[in-house]
């Protein structure tokens, strides 16, 4: 597991390394803005939370992430 703030080189990084060792790269971030874009009704809350300054919730955030590992 790889975590940085902002602007640190995960999002550069990740992606050379997870072909380099055959593993999975999901990035929190990603997986908000294709679940919002989606309208996926975790997405909808999610984007609520946005609109609204607010933080995304971790319930979301585990939700969203639980449906990402659902696909292959």
């Amino acid at each position: 597991m790889f975590e940085g703030p902002p602007g640190s080189g995960k999002g550069t990084l990740l992606p050379i390394i997870k072909d380099e060792y055959c593993s999975c790269h999901l990035a929190t971030g990603d997986m908000l803005r294709a679940s919002v874009a989606a309208k996926t009704p975790l997405g909808i809350k999610a984007k609520e939370a946005m609109d609204n300054g607010q933080l995304v919730s971790d319930d979301l955030v585990v939700g969203i992430f639980n449906e990402a590992l659902k696909k292959p």
